[in-house]
């Protein structure tokens, strides 16, 4: 077996529960234009897709008003709804398990607020690389952001691993044939099942 060099997170439904912080942001943008708050399916499609396209599905019926969205979306100070996130307890932990000895990286559908995340929870130089929607011509499930990663480190996909928690992260990583590791998500198709951080680093690929 290749010697595992390269470790990849997903962001929310990983090393976050964020969800509550998206249902916050993303109902204050529908409040603010007068409309119903996001029903399970619209705070689902947040929760895995970047803000652009989440912002287009959540106003997908309001089509009048989804150029003066977007504007308020730009406008928007993200700082305010970090305290919502909650980050997994042992993820420190997990990342010093891994440190130096394995590359880490995170490829997300986050843009513009991944850098104040990382800022906020003190995990900034824990990652070697980042990759948002922002970094991208075509966010996940598209494999670009895979393959950015790769080339950066000069690793080989079998040198490598995923740790996702949807659909979207089992669509990316396939299209390279990479192995995902499923975070609390046991109906996921993945090569491993976990439910924390610390039991992937009693896994064989270590």
């Amino acid at each position: 077996m290749t010697a595992l060099k390269l470790v990849i997170f997903d962001c929310d439904g990983v090393m976050f529960d964020s969800k509550n912080a998206n249902r916050v942001y993303y109902n204050h943008m529908l409040e603010k234009f007068g409309h119903p708050v996001m029903d399970a399916e619209e705070l689902e499609y947040v929760h895995m897709h970047h803000v652009m396209d989440s912002v287009r599905h959540i106003f997908r019926n309001y089509p009048q008003d989804l150029e003066a969205a977007d504007a308020f979306r730009k406008g928007l100070d993200y700082t305010p709804y970090l305290q919502h996130m909650i980050m997994e307890p042992d993820l420190p932990e997990f990342l010093d398990f891994l440190r130096p000895a394995y590359k880490t990286a995170i490829s997300t559908n986050r843009t513009s607020t991944m850098g104040p995340v990382l800022q906020m929870f003190r995990l900034a130089d824990l990652f070697d690389k980042v990759v948002t929607a922002f970094d991208v011509t075509q966010p996940k499930p598209h494999p670009e952001a895979l393959h950015q990663i790769l080339a950066h480190f000069q690793c080989s996909v079998a040198e490598s691993i995923y740790i996702g928690d949807s659909q979207v992260d089992r669509e990316h990583t396939e299209a390279v044939g990479m192995r995902l590791i499923a975070f609390k998500n046991l109906k996921l198709p993945a090569e491993y099942h976990v439910s924390s951080f610390m039991e992937i680093s009693r896994l064989p690929i270590f």
